[in-house]
């Protein structure tokens, strides 16, 4: 459904009528009859002057009508954010309500403020103003404006807000004596719009607002604005042309006369910086370039003590945890550019995927230190289960046999991992657990197409933490007694074994015992060569927004904390205190010590006192904006390599 024309003449009727400038306390009535009695009834009256000031009971002093215009307690006051003209009018009407026609209201305007009227259409009425010089529109629903309509002698024309898709509307007979334009918050797109902000159509603008439109080519809108020599006050921040790094010291150096760009005084020195990059126009590539850093993870519950002991055909479990955030897909496929992608996330690994044999015995070691105390008896009491994180996976069961168990197991994609339309995911490199993880993070995205960057940061990104868990399992090998190999390593363990019983004869009778292995290493189990591993296990720790509208605002960067809030439980941090303290040699030294690095308690402790630190995480997005023209060529030529 359409929605109804409403032309500017009939908002100003009904701005006049709400003001009520013909009812108490103002106009004429039984209030204040006295002073507008016919002629011969005030010629007999003079007679008498002393009655002349005395008022009726029933009528009020102009001192106190005034009061009950301009008390903000008063229930006649004017509703708040009303304009000078609005209380001028109200006073009017007080002191003078004869004076309030038509032909007045005509003559006296000098400025008209219609905003939030759902204006649509700007009609011939407008003419009668013979005096006006400022008109406001913003915030109404104005797409096209009939420039016949508007008084030749307007100076100011402000239309933020609206729904203008062009300024060739405005071009045809404009006023002759604008010197401010105000086009910001509109919808101005394409490449044609610079035609139309020439001498040939403003010979007098002073100031000009174009921001927050859509607006692309910075180097033919410059071009037209060059020919505006009264030219000193210029906005287009907001525009997709300001993201790009040249943005605004290709706009100083051409502008020469510029004052004030961006709501920014245009210093002298900044001039000097920027000397020189105009005449660079062929090298200025229309794309934009942010840099993100992710810094330190802090926070992370560690899952791997919650987690059973596991059989003696697996699986090994390991955890790790990364950062995702989504940003725009360039129309070139940035995405396929990088290796931290979403593609690269959720696409399951190999099903073969060999393993080092020293990172199996520390995987297997980290499990028999872990449970050896206190988990058995907290598995066994239900505690386990209790402690886990609202939205953890279940813990693995001690025996893995039946269909439906390992089908648990399957990875699942929470769906906070899949990006909004248009965008794509990236994420830092997976890593192990620790108090203060550094996720040592910085990509530089280059974009070409500027108007969905925009949109982009409009609408902000989400950044989300996720824990990664892998289950690996030994890969099984044909046994046969009758091949070879078998053969030879069977009788390589009799050899062995023959060894060890000589050195324990040799030890009996006082002989000399060879080298023993290092003091404390423990018995080397013997371990699978290779392992497999299943498809990821992906949960999502945490995920909030992160707002990026401030880049369009002129800020050059973004910085903030990500809380997600508290994750880790009391029962899990002891367990990790524990294996840590048990990993290290000097006992209780190395609990005080984990204890002040990780800010852990140490058992006991009570649950009144245990305060966790939340899970946050660090994230910067920087805008690059060039501020020299020696930085800019230098990026030029680094761009270039």
């Amino acid at each position: 459904m359409e929605r109804e024309t409403r032309t500017l003449s009939a908002a100003v009727r009904e701005h006049l009528r709400q003001l009520c400038l013909h009812e108490f306390p103002c106009g004429t009535g039984s209030w204040n009859k006295s002073r507008f009695l016919p002629q011969t009834s005030r010629v007999w009256r003079e007679l008498i002057p002393r009655e002349e000031k005395a008022l009726s009971p029933r009528e009020e002093t102009i001192e106190d009508l005034l009061g009950l215009v301009r008390s903000t307690h008063s229930p006649w006051a004017l509703v708040e954010g009303s304009s000078a003209e609005d209380l001028f009018l109200k006073e009017l009407a007080i002191q003078n309500p004869l004076m309030l026609k038509d032909s007045f209201f005509y003559t006296y305007f000098r400025s008209l403020r219609v905003v939030d009227k759902d204006v649509s259409l700007v009609d011939k009425e407008l003419l009668k103003f013979v005096k006006l010089e400022e008109l406001v529109l913003s915030a109404n629903q104005i797409k096209e404006v009939d420039t016949t309509n508007l008084p030749p002698t307007l100076k100011v024309l402000e239309l933020y807000g609206n729904k203008i898709t062009s300024m060739e509307c405005l071009c045809h007979q404009p006023p002759p004596r604008l010197q401010h334009l105000g086009l910001g918050h509109n919808k101005l797109l394409g490449p044609l719009e610079s035609l139309y902000v020439t001498s040939n159509h403003w010979p007098n603008l002073v100031s000009l607002d174009l921001s927050f439109n859509n607006l692309t080519d910075l180097q033919s809108l410059v071009a037209s604005l060059q020919t505006l020599l009264h030219l000193r006050l210029l906005l287009l921040q907001g525009n997709p042309l300001a993201l790009v790094p040249h943005y605004r010291g290709f706009t100083i150096d051409s502008l020469a006369r510029l004052c004030v760009l961006d709501d920014i005084t245009v210093a002298s020195s900044e001039k000097h910086l920027f000397r020189g990059l105009s005449h660079s126009e062929d090298l200025l590539a229309p794309e934009a370039q942010l840099l993100v850093t992710i810094g330190n993870l802090r926070g992370v519950l560690d899952s791997s003590v919650l987690d059973p002991e596991p059989g003696p055909q697996g699986p090994f479990i390991t955890y790790n945890y990364y950062v995702t955030y989504d940003f725009v897909e360039d129309e070139e496929g940035e995405g396929s550019q990088y290796g931290g992608v979403l593609a690269e996330i959720i696409k399951p690994p190999p099903s073969m995927e060999q393993l080092g044999e020293d990172i199996l015995e520390e995987i297997i070691e980290d499990i028999e230190e872990s449970l050896e105390s206190g988990l058995a008896s907290l598995s066994e009491s239900g505690e386990l289960e209790e402690s886990i994180v609202s939205g953890a996976s279940e813990p693995l069961p001690r025996s893995i046999d039946s269909a439906e168990e390992l089908a648990k197991l399957r990875p699942l994609l929470d769906p906070r991992l899949c990006p909004s339309p248009g965008t794509v995911l990236f994420s830092t490199v997976p890593k192990p657990w620790l108090d203060v993880i550094p996720c040592n993070y910085e990509m530089q995205h280059t974009l070409k197409d500027l108007v969905p960057l925009k949109a982009f940061l409009l609408s902000g990104t989400v950044v989300t933490v996720v824990e990664e868990k892998i289950l690996s399992w030994p890969v099984e090998r044909p046994s046969s007694s009758d091949s070879p190999l078998a053969a030879k390593r069977d009788k390589g363990e009799k050899d062995k074994k023959e060894k060890d019983k000589k050195g324990k004869d040799k030890a009996g009778k006082g002989e000399k015992e060879p080298p023993k292995a290092q003091k404390g290493s423990k018995k080397q189990k013997e371990l699978p060569k290779e392992l497999h591993q299943d498809p990821p296990i992906l949960r999502v720790l945490g995920s909030s927004p992160m707002v990026l509208e401030p880049l369009l605002a002129g800020e050059p960067f973004v910085s903030t904390v990500c809380n997600f809030g508290v994750i880790r439980t009391l029962e899990a941090d002891r367990l990790t205190l524990n294996r840590d303290a048990k990993k290290n040699k000097k006992g209780k030294k190395a609990a005080l010590e984990v204890k002040s690095k990780t800010k852990m308690p140490a058992a006991p402790v009570y649950e009144s006192d245990y305060q966790p630190e939340p899970l946050t995480v660090e994230i910067q997005i920087q805008l690059i904006q060039w501020r020299s023209t020696e930085e800019a060529l230098r990026g030029l030529v680094t761009g270039r390599d």
